[in-house]
């Protein structure tokens, strides 16, 4: 299954059986909202915290996925995922809720791909028939966290981002009807030295540039076997910083091949800064939107390379530089249409 020194090839293309995505009022607003199974016109999902409404959001997006699935909750054998907040709290009571065997992750935004990945890999290896593999996120929880509560109204500079409200989730399976998970290059860390919280984009953007190149490297494939290479949520600076680096590396990608999440989810006029982030972002625009055309024959093959920034509010307080990650994952349509 390994191919190079980070690369798996999956020889039995585990499949995403179905999925789930959720999402709150701003994403309802957003440029993506039919892609959503469920819309909440409340941030606070009549719970007592944020933090519960993230909670409640990850139960949905995993019901979701297994209502619309063929099978029963009792037959998925684990469930993966993770989220932003302290000690991934929202995510472990979403678990308690499901009742599943539990691995619980963090790779900040890149922990949907992250999740994806080791589920691919532990269903190649005959480790489970059924998996949830998600990740959530919510706009006030992690503002709250890591920068300032929503009601001080601080102050933004243009490379800040939008964390994503919302949860999602993909049913990975042995075998059945289902986009195919072909691949996963699991990123390292990288860092050069960035100090500035607001702007993860910069951060994040070489990392994605590592693995998204090992990838092709590894994988012996020219950048051009993808319909799409889709990033987590670079936004406009990382965007355009990845891209420079890329060239550098030989790697000329079209513009118009390479997306982000970041600046699909969410509408120009949202003053939203530099695009969107949080560990939903990737989720549930990989989960609603891409897999979506994916279904309607409009792409074939997809790598996600979604990209994760992993400073802590303690490690930033502290001067320390901000490290960035990235782990990317091949789809690919199981139809030859």
């Amino acid at each position: 299954m390994l191919q190079g020194h980070q690369t798996w090839v999956f020889d039995k293309k585990p499949v995403i059986l179905s999925t789930g995505t959720v999402g709150g009022p701003f994403e309802a607003n957003g440029n993506i909202p039919r892609d959503f199974d469920i819309l909440h016109d409340d941030m606070w999902l009549k719970q007592e915290s944020f933090e519960k409404a993230q909670q409640i959001m990850m139960e949905e997006a995993c019901q979701v996925a297994v209502k619309k699935s063929p099978i029963q909750k009792e037959q998925v054998d684990f469930f993966i995922s993770g989220d932003l907040i302290n000690q991934i709290t929202p995510t472990t009571y979403a678990a308690r809720t499901l009742g599943l065997p539990y691995f619980g992750l963090f790779n900040a935004c890149a922990t949907s791909m992250e999740s994806l990945a080791l589920s691919a890999a532990i269903i190649n290896g005959n480790g489970a028939n059924y998996i949830l593999s998600g990740a959530s996120s919510h706009n006030a929880a992690t503002e709250k966290q890591f920068r300032y509560p929503t009601e001080y109204g601080g102050q933004k500079p243009p490379t800040a981002q939008w964390t994503v409200t919302g949860a999602g989730c993909a049913l990975v399976a042995k075998e059945g009807e289902g986009p195919m998970i072909t691949s996963a290059t699991i990123g390292k860390v990288v860092d050069m030295g960035m100090t500035d919280p607001f702007n993860m984009g910069g951060a994040m953007a070489p990392a994605a540039v590592d693995t998204i190149e090992a990838h092709l490297k590894e994988r012996n494939i020219d950048h051009s076997y993808y319909d799409l290479i889709i990033t987590g949520d670079l936004a406009h600076v990382g965007r355009e910083v990845s891209l420079d680096l890329l060239h550098k590396r030989g790697i000329n990608i079209p513009p118009d091949k390479y997306l982000d999440c970041g600046l699909t989810i969410y509408r120009k006029e949202q003053p939203v800064l530099a695009g969107a982030s949080g560990a939903a972002c990737s989720a549930v625009v990989t989960y609603g939107h891409f897999l979506n055309l994916m279904k309607h024959g409009k792409i074939k093959r997809i790598l996600i390379a979604a990209t994760g920034s992993l400073q802590s509010p303690l490690s930033v307080n502290q001067g320390d530089s901000i490290p960035g990650i990235a782990h990317a994952v091949s789809i690919e349509s199981g139809s030859d249409n």
